[in-house]
């Protein structure tokens, strides 16, 4: 299937600062990405870009088909946007703002009270948003990024301010919209959160598109180390085949290999020892992938 959104050759600047540059990539239909850099990285620019809010100063954007910049983008009604920090009238109630936004996208405001309910919103609704604590008003804007079913769902650090519930529940509905063949867009800061949900990860430094692929992708293009800890039955010696060039048994046991290929033979000598006990694989996590493309970058700069 096409991709639903196509970046290419983009540049952005802002006066003598270089916010974005050269970036290229891909958004599919289906997908759940990860835009993760850290402030000032590019990541917000290129969200503003895809939603036609700013020009590039250089390179092609293509949103549903479309140039998002365009006084005409019909599919401007297919997005759906959540900022990092979210605004609304204090002096509206909930119904009344999610009723303000279906209208821009000339939905009936009945076909969005629903939302109420699946942002657990459902018994705030007709209090007005000045009396909303900061998760609340988060939730709002959730619930107001999702009016119309939209095809392209851009979040900007969307669980600021959500407790670990509903962190559940919000993840919840991005499976069901990535399901629905949405394209799924999270900029964030929380890795540990994404690692396991991103099927696709943009990692973004000064600017600059420094990696991007699945987990699996990333960790091969690394080659950061699995780490492999072994436990043996008590008083048993260290056998044989956990020693050699490629592991290091220390306190623990815990070896250290360098891909798949290494990582498979030592399971197959270990599940052959009845020595044995347990067996823990720990891949790179996304945290340690996004330190080490960073670093990297700065060595090769």
């Amino acid at each position: 299937m096409s991709a639903t959104v196509c970046i290419s050759d983009v540049e952005k600047s802002y006066r003598a600062v270089r916010a974005l540059r050269d970036v290229s990539f891909e958004l599919a239909p289906g997908r759940l990405s990860a835009l993760v850099g850290h402030n000032g990285a590019g990541k917000t620019t290129l969200i503003k870009l895809m939603l036609g809010l700013i020009r590039a100063d250089r390179g092609d954007i293509r949103v549903l088909g479309e140039d998002p910049a365009a006084g005409e983008f019909a599919g401007r009604r297919l997005l759906g946007y959540l900022p990092e920090n979210v605004a609304f009238n204090a002096a509206l109630t909930g119904r009344e703002t999610l009723a303000f936004y279906a209208r821009l996208k000339s939905i009936k405001p009945a076909t969005a009270w629903p939302l109420f309910e699946r942002v657990g919103l459902a018994a705030a609704a007709d209090r007005k948003v000045g009396t909303y604590s900061k998760g609340m008003r988060q939730r709002l804007g959730l619930a107001q990024a999702l009016l119309g079913r939209p095809r392209v769902l851009l979040l900007d650090e969307p669980t600021t301010g959500l407790d670990p519930a509903l962190r559940q529940t919000f993840y919840e509905i991005l499976d069901e919209l990535r399901d629905d063949g949405a394209t799924v867009l999270i900029s964030s800061h929380a890795l540990n959160e994404l690692e396991d949900r991103a099927e696709h990860v943009l990692i973004m430094n000064r600017g600059r598109l420094v990696a991007q692929g699945t987990m699996t992708e990333l960790r091969t293009i690394s080659r950061l180390p699995i780490r492999v800890g072994i436990d043996l039955a008590p008083e048993t010696p260290t056998p044989a085949w956990m020693s050699g060039p490629r592991g290091a048994a220390s306190h623990g046991h815990v070896m250290l290999v360098q891909d798949d290929a290494q990582k498979m033979a030592l399971l197959r000598a270990a599940a052959a020892d009845p020595d044995v006990r347990n067996i823990e694989i720990a891949a790179p996590t996304l945290d340690e992938l996004y330190a080490h493309f960073l670093q990297s970058q700065e060595t090769a700069a």
